[in-house]
């Protein structure tokens, strides 16, 4: 049922004007000044978010959370809901989660259809995007199940919204960080071998992390040799495998993390006496705290992850409408963290 309009009389009282002077606003009728125009837009504003504070008080939404990530970072993400759901009282959301460090396409498609049929009121999801991915969701949304994508988007499903940041840009902030810290050498000018890694090509976010990395990369350092390890997912002993591989023949001057796993790819670099200049790798969690705090890695391109949590719960309170407004994306800011401004941990 859709939210009752506030009446006139109450939107003048609230702006402090008559009840034509609402009219006028209403209607664009003209004679009205600008900053009285301002003042009764707020106004109503204002009087929506009272009404719909009193429309979902207490209200509770019952809400999955799929991802596909390492152990490290779905702690990282649970956390962050954990610290963002009491400050989106009245309502109150209890989150289920489904994650997984590994898991098969078939398996994930069981997964979202035993949802489905159970019930939910939205799915929070981070998975690949795989046409089968793209049907289950798309099969879902028909259904009226709200899917908010986050850290990875999948923009050709019917997913109401996408929450995370700009990932091509975080690529292309990567790129030029490294091309600004990295050390000339006299004898190689800007030629240096980079070494990129994934968890998985699949993943829409890593991807254009990789194309905005490549893009910068070209115009700001062509002569840079690139080199990539993909379908790691992200995990320490996939990542020592492949890396030993390309560390046995190449020096390694600077990398570039895309999908995590920082202390394995430092630990093989170091077996085969290679430590990198620059290092540049994603997200705030224990892990690259402790290597950032250890000075093994130079920044981390880090969004607050309780923010993201916050504004995926925003977004399914307004898909159902128990909020002004229509779900949409709007790309969480970047932050570049060095061992100098690390924020501090919540408890």
């Amino acid at each position: 049922m859709g939210r009752q309009p506030i009446p006139l009389r109450q939107i003048a009282i609230h702006a402090g004007v008559s009840d034509a002077t609402v009219d006028r606003v209403l209607h664009d009728r003209g004679g009205v000044r600008d900053t009285t125009v301002a003042r009764v837009k707020r106004a109503i504003t204002e009087l929506e978010e009272q009404q719909a504070l009193f429309e979902f008080a207490g209200r509770t939404f019952t809400v999955d959370l799929v991802m596909i990530a390492p152990h490290r970072f779905t702690s990282a993400v649970w956390d962050a809901f954990e610290a963002a759901i009491p400050a989106l009282r009245p309502a109150v959301f209890r989150i289920r989660p489904h994650m997984h460090e590994r898991i098969e396409s078939t398996h994930l498609i069981r997964t979202l259809d035993k949802i489905a049929t159970r019930g939910t009121q939205a799915i929070i999801l981070k998975a690949p995007e795989l046409p089968e991915v793209v049907d289950a969701v798309n099969r879902l949304a028909d259904q009226g199940v709200p899917i908010i994508t986050i850290v990875t988007d999948l923009p050709t499903s019917n997913r109401v919204a996408y929450v995370g940041i700009d990932n091509r840009a975080a690529g292309a902030t990567a790129a030029y960080l490294i091309s600004q810290w990295l050390p000339t050498r006299p004898d190689n000018n800007d030629t240096a071998n980079v070494l990129v890694t994934l968890s998985s090509q699949h993943f829409r976010g890593e991807e254009e992390r990789g194309i905005g990395f490549r893009n910068t990369a070209r115009a700001v350092a062509p002569g840079w040799r690139t080199f990539q390890l993909t379908e790691t997912q992200g995990l320490d002993a996939t990542i020592t495998a492949q890396l030993d591989d390309i560390a046995d023949t190449r020096t390694i001057d600077a990398v570039y993390s895309i999908g995590g796993g920082n202390h394995a790819t430092l630990a093989t670099l170091e077996r085969h006496n290679q430590r990198p200049d620059i290092y540049i790798a994603h997200d705030l969690d224990s892990d690259n705290r402790q290597l950032l705090s250890a000075g093994k890695i130079s920044a981390v391109l880090h969004h607050d992850l309780t923010t993201d949590a916050s504004r995926a719960c925003q977004l399914i309170m307004q898909a159902h409408g128990a909020t002004p407004g229509r779900p949409t994306t709007q790309p969480t800011p970047i932050q570049i963290i060095t061992p100098y401004n690390t924020p501090t941990q919540r408890d």
